[in-house]
Order: structure tokens, then C-alpha cells, then sequence
């Protein structure tokens, strides 16, 4: 092995065989995209360029890092080459990415038309042999997707993005936001949080009432609390009524006693919702912090790959295989093995979307073989919920006697569980053994107390990400492989706030937004467009519609959106000035203006900044954890503005970073620069 050209990518080099002859095989990897796609260097510039002509211009290629120096890396490795075998992963973006390193490698082929493609699912040996000896080609359709996606989100996002920044971060002070962002994925996932908070605002509690009865008596082992068959009553008089009827009751007749078996259904197999949703649900993990650990469990060969829509195994899927890796594993192995011996039970159905096998362990391992504890966390989760897709339905005996109070009818139920069946794998403090005594129709129980409780009927709680997920899935608000930077993306734009539970509280930012697009275009927020453009996609990566024609019909519709917006932010502008506090009355005194010399606010909530009210004019300043003070009121001599100083906390490596600037040219000036500045002015005041 040795170092190429980029400093991240490692090239091994062997003697091995390709398609059935001799080869001489080298072997390196790129490291997730090696292009993005941006504006022109002229479009870049916020102050110069109008928004509403972002939807126009061609974009151009850029190297999506250039540190990385990717391009020459690979056009250097495969200079002499005759094959090119793409082994990237088996979704739309990692065959866009294909086309990215065929960019590069193809030109230095001997043969332009050797370039194949490697499917596979796992790291697993046998799979990627599997792949080696069966290659397919790659596919552009798929590949054209992703383009058409990257550019209709890149010009709506950053046009709206511009506007709505520049707007109202030039009229108010506390919106705690370096950018007020739109996202053609973000601003509908954001939404769903705004429509939930508008459900618990709006929602009336009312006072309802129950009838509790407890029974005792020699045949309990404890108190019975009854349930009442008339439930909930939102009517007192009517409740104090039906307790009157049995007050002057004293024993409880059992009517019935009945026995019922039911189960409880194993899982279906693992697509990468359900483990975004479970990951958050059971162990606490946020979806792009899941999505994470899931991808280096994969690339340490321990699960298939992680990013897939299907819960339907595969004909070919060899499940006893899998069962068998984890046989001998000290947490779960005993029953892996009574599977083994008594037979897998036959999984569900489940959906066969085309793309990967549902994500499955390849191999065993013991919390001591991770070195982090979210990779075991998530890696006992995934292989707990593959043993049991493939158990016994957990069955249990309902147990309902039913009682008669006078004319009032009463309930209790139990259970008692017969076969544990996959909750001996898959935990869950939801099955456990409910007790009711055995009791025949005809005994009497002596009351021993009946009273009316009261109540009142509870909103519903903020969306989990996990219920977040789910409504993002079925409305077709991303893919798998972009839901978690989208839930990931309106919590780091402090649109909402993740509370106790991970549930989503919409912060004033996000509510206004939502109904400032409300207000406006309502299209702009609801999911149906956004699912109408991934549907489009879609029909691009299956070969049924041009790229070209897609986006332009997209970007056609979001230009025409975004002129009516700006039209019309006064709509949202109200809600804005109801909510926030303008500049002017927001931060504290700092330092003077070099145009009109009266003192400038600083604006400490993002983005950090100077605004003079009197000029009506914003200075922006460094924004990384920064504070900021006046630095000796020495002025600067290129344009009259004071000086500020901008301190750093101290890091583990090194002490308290500080320096001066001008606010009018931030970056501009350095120390030595500053102190020369200083220097001048000391020997001016002295009449030197």
C-alpha cells in the first residue's frame, strides 16, 4: 500500500485475476463526492447579484474538496489502465459519483468502452467475489437524478435563502440565525413541526369524568380497580347520575369471564427508516448521529448497506447463513441457535423496492469489539430486530371478567403470556403478565369504595423524530439517504429545538417562517410539491423523463413562486415585526462609526454584528464562538471606524486567541498592520 496523490486515499497494488485472465489490480477510493456543483465566482456575491436571477445561469463543477486534490489523484492512478471497476455504493448517489470518477479516469484509458460496475450489498467476502465475477455497467439515468435534484434545490435554496436573509436579518436583531434558510426538502420537514405546535395552540381541553369502583374480598390477593363500560362522560350531572344508581350498591356480580388468545406481531425487516426511527425511539440517537454510525458499522464490515427502502429479503438471501454468524455470540447466540434447530419462521412479506437487501448483520461482535458505545448500541438493535423478523409471534391469553353494578356494567382485564416468542430477542416492557384472580360467573366481590374522578382530555405531544420520519416517508419528503440531514437542518438553523423525549419544539424563527409562507404561497411549505419533484426524479433514474426537462419545468414553477414571494414578504414581514425586535432597539453600545461618529450597536445573536441607526448600515463580524469589545477606542486611519477586539476561548492545544479589525474591513487588517496604525496615531497626538 501507498499514498497517492490525495492525502486521504490509500492505493494497494497486487497480482490477481479479471475476467478470466492475469491482471495487474489497483485498488483506491474517493471519499464521497468528488465534485459539487455551484454558481459562477459573478453569482456570488450577495450584494451585487439579485436573487431572482439564480434560477437561470448554467452551474458549473467545482471540486467538492479541494484539500483532498481527488481529481489529480485519480487521473494520475489509472494512467496505463485498461479496466476501470466502479465499486461505489449501490444507490443514485453513488452512481452519480461513478460519473464523477469516470470523469477523471475514463480520458486515461487505453479503452474507453472497459468500464464496468460493481452491485453488492455487504463487504462481505463472498458477496463482493459474487459482484467481481457478475459486472454490470453503470447507470446514468440514475445518475441524472441526482444532478437534476442537486441544481433545482441549489437554485431555489440559495435564491430564497439570499432574499429572506438579507431581508430580515437587515431589519431585526434577535433572530438567532446566521441564515434564514429555505430548502425545497427543509422548509416542508419544518412544516410538519409547525403543524403539530398549531394543533396543541389551538387545542381546547375539556373536563371529562370517569366512575372508579374498587373491589375487595377474601378472593383478592390485592384491591380491583373497575373499568367503567360507559368510559368517558364530558357531562358531570349525567356522571353523579349513573353513580347514584349504584350507591346504595354493596357487591359487584361477576356476568362473565372470558378467555381469548392473541399475539403480538413479530417485526418486518430493517430499511433505514425504521432504524433512523428506532434508533431514536429505543437508544436515544438522533438521525443524522444513527445514519452516521450505521455507515461505519457497514464500512467495517459488520451490516449491509444502510441506505435502503426495502423490508422484503431477497429469494436468494441466505437468512440461515446470517442466523448462523451470530450462533456462538455470548449476548444473543442461545437463541440463534434454538432458531437453528427448530427452524426460521417465515419473515414477512414486506416491500421489495428495487434497490438493497434490508440492512442485516454480517457478522458477529461483542460490545468490546467497538470502540465507541453508540456502534455497539446500534449494532445489538439491528441484530436483536433481524433475529427476531425471523421468530414467532409473541403469544398471550386475554383474560376480560365482566362485572354488573345494578344496571352499571364494569371490566377488568389481565394477561398471561403463553409463548414469549421474538420479545426473548427483541425487548419490550410492554408484554409483561397483567394479573386478574380466576373468577366464575355468579361470585360476588364486596365494593369498597366508588367515587367520580375527573380529568381533562390532553393535546398531543410535538412530534418525535421518530413521528417526524414517518410523516416525512409518507409524504415523500426526501429519500433515505437525506431524511437525517433534513431533521438535521432545521435543528441547526434554530428553526426548532429538541426537547425531553426528542420531540421537535418549533422555535419563534420556524413558526414565523411557516406562517409567513402560509401566508403568502402556501405551496412553498406543503409536501405535495416537494413529492411531486422527487416523483419527477424518480421517473429520470427509471429512464421515463429527460433531465433537462424536469429541471426546467421545476425551476420554471420556484422562479415564478419566488417573484410572487418577494412581492409579497410584507405578508410575512408583519409576523416578523409582531415576533422579533428590530435592530435599532436590539444589542448594546460598542464602538463609533467611521461615517457619522455615533456609537454602533452590537448585535450579539446570529449573526454577530455592528448596525449603526443612524446610517442604517450592517457590519457583519467573525462568527465562531467569538466575543467582541472596543479595542483601546483607537481608530482606524483607512476609514475613521474604532477598532473592536475579537477574543477566542482559549483551546486544548494552545491559549486565548484575540485580535483587532475594523468593522468596516472585516479580515482586512492583521496585528502587526493594527499595531503600526496605533504606533502612527500615539506619534501624531505627541507632534512627532
Amino acid at each position: 500500500s501507498r499514498r497517492g496523490a490525495s492525502p486521504v486515499s490509500q492505493v494497494h497494488e497486487f497480482n490477481g485475476d479479471f475476467q478470466g485472465s492475469p491482471a495487474w489490480i489497483k485498488i483506491t477510493s474517493v471519499a464521497g463526492h468528488v465534485y459539487t456543483i455551484d454558481f459562477p465566482p459573478e453569482l456570488n456575491n450577495w450584494d451585487r447579484v439579485d436573487p431572482a436571477k439564480l434560477f437561470e445561469p448554467k452551474t458549473i463543477q467545482k471540486e467538492a474538496n479541494p484539500k483532498q486534490r481527488m481529481p489529480q489523484h485519480l487521473r494520475s492512478e489509472s494512467k496505463g489502465c485498461n479496466h476501470l471497476v466502479l465499486w461505489l455504493d449501490c444507490d443514485r448517489e453513488g452512481e452519480n459519483i461513478c460519473y464523477e470518477v469516470m470523469q477523471n479516469v475514463v480520458p486515461q484509458l487505453s479503452d474507453r468502452k472497459n468500464v464496468w460496475r460493481a452491485k453488492f450489498s455487504s463487504l462481505v467476502a463472498k458477496d463482493l467475489q459474487h459482484a467481481y465475477h457478475n459486472l454490470g455497467y453503470p447507470n446514468q439515468n440514475e445518475a441524472l437524478s441526482v444532478d437534476a435534484r442537486q441544481e433545482i434545490d441549489l437554485k431555489t435554496g440559495v435564491a430564497f435563502t439570499r432574499f429572506q436573509t438579507r431581508y430580515f436579518q437587515g431589519k431585526y436583531g434577535d433572530l438567532d440565525s446566521s441564515l434564514v434558510s429555505y430548502g425545497p426538502c427543509q422548509t416542508p420537514t419544518l412544516w410538519f413541526c409547525v403543524r403539530r405546535h398549531n394543533d396543541i395552540q389551538t387545542f381546547h381541553p375539556e373536563t371529562y369524568y370517569t366512575m372508579d369502583v374498587k373491589l375487595e374480598g377474601s378472593q383478592l390477593a390485592s384491591p380491583l380497580w373497575l373499568e367503567w363500560a360507559r368510559g368517558q362522560l364530558f357531562d358531570l350531572q349525567a356522571a353523579t347520575t349513573f353513580k347514584s344508581m349504584i350507591d346504595s350498591h354493596q357487591w359487584a356480580t361477576v356476568t362473565d369471564v372470558s378467555e381469548k388468545e392473541e399475539r403480538r406481531s413479530r417485526p418486518g425487516a430493517m430499511n433505514t427508516v425504521l432504524m433512523l426511527k428506532l434508533a431514536s425511539q429505543q437508544l436515544g440517537m438522533g438521525p443524522q448521529q444513527a445514519m452516521q454510525v450505521a455507515e461505519r458499522l457497514y464500512l467495517s464490515g459488520y451490516i449491509t448497506y444502510p441506505r435502503t427502502e426495502t423490508t422484503k429479503y431477497p429469494p436468494a438471501f441466505d437468512l440461515r447463513e446470517a442466523v448462523s454468524f451470530q450462533a456462538r455470540n455470548p449476548y444473543w447466540g442461545e437463541f440463534a441457535t434454538e432458531l437453528l434447530t427448530t427452524g426460521l419462521n417465515r419473515p414477512k412479506e414486506g416491500y421489495d423496492a428495487g434497490d438493497h437487501p434490508p440492512i442485516t448483520p454480517v457478522r458477529s461482535a461483542t460490545e468490546g469489539d467497538f470502540g465507541s458505545s453508540d456502534s455497539w448500541r446500534l449494532f445489538d438493535m439491528l441484530t436483536r430486530h433481524f433475529l427476531a423478523t425471523l421468530s414467532h409471534d409473541c403469544k398471550f391469553t386475554r383474560t376480560k371478567v365482566h362485572f354488573s353494578i345494578g344496571d352499571e356494567k364494569f371490566s377488568v382485564s389481565g394477561r398471561r403470556m403463553k409463548s414469549p416468542g421474538f420479545t426473548r430477542v427483541q425487548y419490550t416492557g410492554e408484554m409483561q403478565d397483567i394479573y386478574v384472580p380466576p373468577l366464575k360467573v355468579g361470585e360476588k366481590l364486596q365494593i369498597a369504595s366508588k367515587s367520580i374522578s375527573s380529568a381533562k382530555t390532553k393535546p398531543p405531544p410535538y412530534l418525535s423524530e421518530s413521528d417526524l420520519l414517518g410523516l416525512m416517508e409518507k409524504n415523500g419528503i426526501g429519500t433515505d439517504a437525506s431524511m437525517a440531514t433534513h431533521i438535521n437542518n432545521i435543528c441547526e438553523r434554530n428553526y426548532v429545538s429538541l426537547t425531553d423525549g426528542r420531540r421537535l419544539v418549533p422555535t419563534k424563527l420556524g413558526i414565523a417562517l411557516v406562517h409567513g409562507y402560509q401566508a403568502i404561497d402556501n405551496e412553498l411549505v406543503i409536501p405535495r410539491v416537494r413529492a411531486n419533484i422527487e416523483s419527477e426524479c424518480t421517473l429520470i433514474a427509471n429512464g421515463k423523463a429527460r433531465k433537462d426537462e424536469v429541471t426546467a419545468h421545476a425551476l420554471t414553477i420556484f422562479q415564478q413562486k419566488f417573484m410572487y414571494f418577494v412581492a409579497h414578504v410584507d405578508l410575512m414581514d408583519h409576523l416578523f415585526e409582531s415576533t422579533f425586535t428590530s435592530l435599532a432597539a436590539t444589542g448594546k453600545l460598542m464602538s463609533r462609526c467611521g461615517k457619522c461618529r455615533i456609537y454602533m450597536n452590537l448585535i450579539d445573536k446570529k449573526p454577530v454584528r455592528l448596525f449603526c441607526r443612524h446610517c442604517d448600515e450592517t457590519y457583519a463580524l467573525p462568527q465562531t464562538g467569538s466575543s467582541v469589545k472596543l479595542y483601546k477606542e483607537l481608530t482606524c486611519p483607512l476609514d475613521n471606524f474604532q477598532l473592536v477586539m475579537i477574543s477566542y476561548p482559549a483551546t486544548a492545544g494552545g491559549g486565548r486567541k484575540q485580535y483587532p479589525l475594523c468593522p468596516m474591513s472585516v479580515g482586512a487588517l492583521k496585528m502587526p498592520v493594527v499595531e503600526l496604525f496605533a504606533s502612527m496615531q500615539r506619534a501624531n497626538r505627541n507632534g512627532n
